[in-house]
């Protein structure tokens, strides 16, 4: 096939173009900005545009299908170009269900927790030997791209997320892929920019339910309030319940060891909501045919998904740890987590505000204790940020209002925030950076050695 990408240079759509292109595929594509890993990756296979920005003229009739990215607007001279000659002209969810039609259909959905899960099951499938297709958010160890397509594999496993799907089709990605089996970690207000009001983001997950194909299989957080609501509001007596919440655990000596069907293992991820997603996990790869022991084997060495709970320096007195956490939800579990782990440390949690929800001041009661378990609580923004979105910026009495934490601090300067952690680090002492963004690049390890 040929196939245009407009908009490349998403996460998942430069992922899915070098995928494509590894499967004998002419590709091409184009944006109007490509940042790093995105723009070194596409570089490295041959994918990179000799051109920024839109150029209607790689537009031809000869063309078999268009993906759309979600930055690309209705107007996009490309996009408007295809149109006209009649082409195909599909979303990244579309594309992939054309393609996964007729295979087994795993999507691990939810506010939180999904891109973990949906890499768990991978390291512990492809750990068993078993052929599959996938898609998720984040490189994983073991795994050269975050997406793999393939004829022969019978199954694939996607992380669903529920943002829209592109400009065109204002649906929630996950409402494409009429899972066989899905996975649903927990709801929590997001995406506020597309979803205004918390009672239109549950909604799209009652829409997801509804959406599912008969006898499908679904994995659900019996805790999760909103879920177990969804649930009982959607009887439908051919679908196969299989409810899942935290295991049993221990906390030795910084290691966590979880207890699933009577049998313990120690493993490599922390945290609370790790556990219970290792549980999430296990009901897949159960439905899957595996037995626990082969599971807790292959898992035991699972590190995690890039950026989630990732130490990116340890010393006898220092640890530095970078999570993606931006969500109150994850911010609070990431937190907690840490906390848990290291009870002899000292911990500074820094968070990086850096989404449309977490700067809108009408969303920020949400992060109310979320960062409760640290002894210091810096809270960092990019004024930038606020004249991106054309936002009124933050005062400093919101954020400590919004996050009700005694030693909390409001920083906008990158060098403050530097000065400010080094000022507080003590013997022992854990470093934990939350984001979904970089910290404008920031490197503590460099800097704390200079």
């Amino acid at each position: 096939m040929k196939i245009h990408f407009i908009a490349i240079g998403g996460s998942i759509m430069h992922s899915l173009a070098i995928a494509l292109k590894q499967n004998g595929h002419e590709v091409s594509g184009s944006d109007d900005g490509i940042y790093d890993p995105a723009r070194s990756k596409l570089e490295a296979h041959g994918l990179l545009p000799d051109y920024k920005g839109w150029n209607p003229q790689v537009i031809t009739p000869d063309i078999d299908v268009v993906i759309l990215g979600m930055h690309a607007f209705e107007d996009n001279p490309e996009l408007l170009v295809a149109k006209d000659l009649g082409l195909a002209i599909q979303s990244f969810p579309e594309f992939i269900f054309e393609h996964a039609r007729h295979k087994q259909r795993i999507v691990v959905a939810g506010s939180y927790g999904k891109t973990s899960v949906t890499a768990m099951i991978m390291h512990v499938l492809q750990e068993a030997g078993k052929k599959f297709d996938y898609l998720v958010g984040a490189q994983v160890d073991g795994f050269d791209n975050p997406v793999r397509l393939s004829e022969e594999a019978p199954i694939i496993v996607i992380e669903g997320d529920e943002y829209l799907a592109s400009k065109l089709d204002a649906r929630p990605k996950f409402l494409h892929y009429k899972p066989h089996i899905l996975v649903l970690n927990g709801i929590s207000w997001d995406h506020i920019n597309v979803f205004p009001t918390e009672e239109g983001y549950v909604e799209q997950f009652d829409l997801l339910l509804k959406s599912l194909e008969k006898a499908a299989d679904i994995i659900y957080n019996e805790k999760d309030k909103r879920l177990k609501q969804l649930i009982e509001k959607n009887p439908d007596e051919s679908y196969y319940l299989y409810p899942f919440k935290v295991p049993s655990y221990k906390v030795k000596e910084e290691k966590w060891e979880i207890k699933l069907e009577g049998k313990k293992q120690a493993l490599d991820v922390i945290g609370k909501h790790n556990m219970a997603n290792a549980a999430a996990a296990w009901e897949v790869c159960e439905l899957l045919g595996l037995e626990i022991g082969d599971f807790l084997s292959y898992l035991q060495d699972f590190g995690g998904a890039k950026l989630r709970m990732e130490t990116s320096f340890e010393s006898p007195t220092l640890k530095i740890i970078r999570d993606y956490a931006h969500a109150p939800e994850k911010v609070q579990a990431t937190v907690q987590a840490v906390a848990d782990t290291y009870k002899d440390h000292k911990l500074i949690a820094c968070l990086e505000l850096h989404t449309f929800s977490s700067l809108d001041r009408s969303f920020l009661p949400q992060y109310h204790k979320t960062m409760k378990e640290a002894d210091d609580a810096l809270v960092f923004v990019n004024p930038k940020q606020f004249e991106k979105r054309r936002m009124k910026p933050l005062e400093d009495q919101e954020i400590i209002t919004a996050f009700g934490h005694k030693n909390v601090a409001f920083i906008q300067d990158i060098s403050h925030l530097m000065n400010r952690i080094k000022q507080r680090i003590e013997p022992k002492t854990v470093i934990l950076m939350m984001s979904s963004g970089n910290f404008q690049g920031l490197n503590i390890a460099d800097l704390l050695s200079e």
